[in-house]
């Protein structure tokens, strides 16, 4: 050891200046290549026809059926097996290799195959492509429309509006994704109808759109028969997250009130999703998810008020009840407002002072009969099992909250409830953020998992501006 220390002080000696050591180098490019080769992206384009659907009546109507074999699921119990795994934390089964617990699904070595593997799967990843095909225009749609000057005055700058631009950009990939998955029958890009006429009701717009876009697949992701397509569609699902928490700041609310997220299913999303679309190429593939008739709140919060909860008639009329700045005035925007804790404008973060809703709000409604036609061509229709509903389901986290309507009117669909005071967990507020209100004729049990078991008793259905 002695003289190899001796030989390592003898290189020093002759490398100068002990101050020069340690040396570290400056990192220099020394292999050029050229790119690995990348799979192309779907065909697509920027949309250039906008607005409502003015051509002539479908072919074809209502959604794709084939023979019914029950007029809903009915509910069983849990398996036999569901209790009998111990749950203490020790081994019970020998395991598969090192370091790897027995269990788990697709974790035997099998290939994966991403595609899908059942009618439930291809008709839930066509929907989702159908939300991916809009949220291309619609980001799109919004930097063609309004003037830097119009973001700006909203506090969303040049940078903020590359942010949107890179959004649509993600939705290239994540179209091709699931296009590859579905097969040459995948929906295609359609023409949109957009209600919004100002960039503060173009946020709003987008953020519920990413919200039951988003919802949507969380609802349907565990059910699907094929794994590798739900992996997939997971780390696609995950950016559209980070998209909704971007328009909530770009709009000046607390980017994520809510501890979970909630999940919904595939009929609420269609059933928000297909007023926009004004029509489809020929032959699109067709859906079989249900259109519920809409629900309106009346006194709908508005976040873009200084009290955003005293408000009446303040959407521009729309499905999913997007905020509408028409009749506030500058001095009741609270975008004008440079105070701490009222202030709106584009933040990472707001903690507001005056909260948009609150337990015990009365909470005005009024819905749709069914047999609206809605959606590409106007060739869907709306549909209820329900005659007269009795409750609001307030949806929300892992939560579904009933409350008895009140004064209801079969005359011209009115009612009143008040918003629950409830919480998910102490000190989380299940009713908060961007979340959804059905209305039902039963106060039926349901979880995340079983969501789907409320269709049959939903009359009508919208997005709540909780917070």
């Amino acid at each position: 050891m002695a003289i190899n220390l001796w030989r390592w002080a003898t290189v020093l000696a002759l490398s100068g200046a002990s101050s020069a050591v340690p040396f570290v180098s400056e990192a220099q490019t020394t292999l050029s290549a050229s790119e690995t080769p990348s799979p192309y992206v779907v065909q697509q384009s920027n949309v250039t026809s906008h607005g409502p659907y003015t051509g002539p009546p479908a072919s074809t109507t209502g959604a794709r059926s084939t023979s019914v074999v029950a007029p809903f699921v009915a509910p069983l119990p849990p398996s036999d097996d569901a209790y009998t795994y111990p749950a203490d934390g020790n081994l019970h089964e020998p395991q598969p290799a090192p370091f790897t617990p027995h269990g788990g699904i697709g974790t035997n070595g099998t290939a994966p195959v991403y595609r899908v593997q059942s009618d439930f799967d291809y008709q839930s990843l066509a929907l989702a492509l159908y939300q991916e095909w809009i949220e291309l225009d619609l980001f799109h749609w919004g930097l063609a429309t309004f003037s830097d000057k119009e973001f700006e005055a909203y506090g969303i700058n040049a940078e903020d509006r590359y942010l949107l631009q890179y959004m649509a950009d993600q939705e290239v990939g994540h179209a091709t994704v699931v296009s590859n998955m579905l097969g040459p029958q995948a929906p295609r890009q359609c023409t949109y109808n957009y209600p919004v006429s100002n960039v503060r009701e173009y946020i709003d717009f987008n953020q519920k759109l990413t919200r039951w876009g988003e919802a949507g697949v969380y609802g349907f992701l565990p059910h699907l028969n094929s794994g590798p397509a739900a992996q997939l569609l997971l780390q696609s699902i995950t950016i559209e997250a980070r998209q909704q928490l971007i328009f909530r700041q770009f709009g000046g609310q607390f980017p994520m009130p809510e501890w979970h997220t909630v999940g919904i299913p595939q009929s609420w999303a269609w059933t928000l999703l297909a007023p926009y679309i004004s029509s489809c190429p020929f032959n699109q593939t067709r859906l079989v998810w249900q259109n519920f008739p809409a629900l309106r709140v009346l006194n709908q919060p508005n976040p873009a008020r200084i009290n955003g909860s005293n408000v009446w008639n303040e959407t521009i009329g729309d499905a999913s009840n997007t905020l509408s700045t028409t009749n506030i005035s500058r001095a009741e925007l609270c975008v004008n407002v440079t105070e701490t804790a009222i202030n709106c404008g584009a933040a990472i973060s707001h903690n507001r002072s005056v909260p948009l809703s609150y337990p015990g709000r009365q909470v005005f409604l009024q819905w749709e009969g069914p047999g609206r036609l809605v959606g590409p061509n106007n060739s869907y229709v709306t549909t209820t099992n329900v005659v007269q509903p009795k409750f609001a389901a307030w949806v929300s986290q892992l939560n579904v909250t009933y409350s008895p309507l009140l004064n209801v009117s079969l005359k011209d669909n009115t009612a009143y409830t008040f918003q629950p005071n409830v919480s998910t967990w102490t000190g989380d507020p299940t009713i908060n953020g961007t979340m959804f209100l059905a209305l039902t004729d039963v106060d039926e049990y349901v979880t995340p998992y079983n969501l789907t078991m409320l269709n049959p008793h939903i009359g009508a259905l919208a997005v709540y501006q909780a917070g």
